[in-house]
């Protein structure tokens, strides 16, 4: 079976891309990283606006979903132009929130950006956040705040422990439909990240000689880097036919899939920048954490592959 995006698919990744593009997100991670969040809302608001966290949240709550596939295209790019925030977080709070009305709008809006600590103290962003939720598998809470930022693989991730306590929400969260979403839109944004390593290293070693030649002329280098093209290719297909049929362990072959091939690709793609890429101020460092910090996010590689060996997976 293929697995084609349709023409408005391919549009609306196409004018992602393009908005993205103008808005020199390097800087934008950045300002994230020192906690400076202006550049970051802003940039939130325009992919708000472009109708991404709607596709997560019911139409009857002011939403364009649930829809899937079209959620898996956004986040490739995202994943591709490493934009910051909890972007993951929000959707999977969309999903927890089905049963209280009140603070989806505002998700679908982007008015809000929600961000969710689950099977761990520390929840990403909550210090910009302005919904922290606290989940376990019997209970659903708002907190009411979160305490000091703690350092991450990724710096642009920032890691805050939630307050205790707070409002009641559900004490029947559907947990594993919340996990089921938050692993393709993971799986997503790491092919996404995947792919923009893979074309800054396509370019660089186009340009980095090494006797007297372009180092891409080199047949060990081409075969690491078509290597890379071939694992990131393979993840595509799982990806979208995942998101068709939302099975859960369909979705851990993806994520498990998209994930490592990423951290491969990053690999790769250190290796062959040198030293240059082992440097904060070169903009490779920025997807290079990304890859890192999105392979155990929402289950590890074993975590995943141990749901897809229950789960018996599927064939395509």
């Amino acid at each position: 079976m293929r697995f084609l995006l349709d023409a408005e698919q391919r549009a609306f990744a196409a004018s992602l891309d393009a908005m993205l593009t103008s808005a020199d997100t390097p800087s934008v991670v950045r300002e994230w990283s020192r906690g400076k969040h202006g550049s970051g809302r802003a940039l939130w608001g325009r992919i708000a606006e472009a109708g991404v966290f709607a596709l997560a949240v019911p139409e009857e709550y002011d939403g364009l979903g649930p829809r899937p596939v079209e959620l898996a295209v956004a986040f490739v790019e995202l994943g591709r132009h490493a934009v910051p925030g909890p972007l993951v977080e929000t959707v999977t709070a969309a999903v927890l929130l089905t049963k209280v009305e009140r603070l989806l709008p505002p998700l679908a809006s982007g008015e809000t950006m929600a961000t969710v600590a689950y099977d761990s103290p520390y929840a990403l962003d909550g210090d910009a956040a302005t919904i922290r939720l606290a989940l376990t598998p019997d209970a659903l809470h708002l907190s009411p705040g979160h305490g000091p930022v703690r350092p991450s693989l990724d710096p642009a991730r920032r890691l805050t422990p939630l307050t205790p306590g707070g409002e009641l929400l559900t004490p029947t969260p559907p947990v594993e439909q919340a996990l089921t979403w938050a692993r393709l839109t993971t799986a997503a944004h790491a092919l996404g990240v995947g792919l923009a390593l893979l074309d800054k290293t396509v370019a660089y070693v186009k340009q980095r000689t090494q006797f007297g030649a372009p180092i891409g002329s080199f047949q060990a280098v081409k075969h690491r880097l078509a290597d890379a093209k071939i694992a990131l290719e393979f993840a595509r297909p799982l990806l979208f036919g995942a998101a068709l049929t939302m099975d859960a362990a369909d979705v851990a072959a993806a994520k498990v899939t998209a994930c490592e091939a990423a951290y491969a690709t990053a690999r790769t793609a250190l290796q062959l920048h040198g030293a240059i890429g082992y440097t904060a101020e070169c903009d490779l460092s920025l997807w290079l954490s990304k890859a890192r910090a999105l392979r155990t996010a929402w289950g590890t590689p074993g975590a995943c592959r141990a749901l897809v060996v229950r789960g018996g997976g599927r064939r395509w």
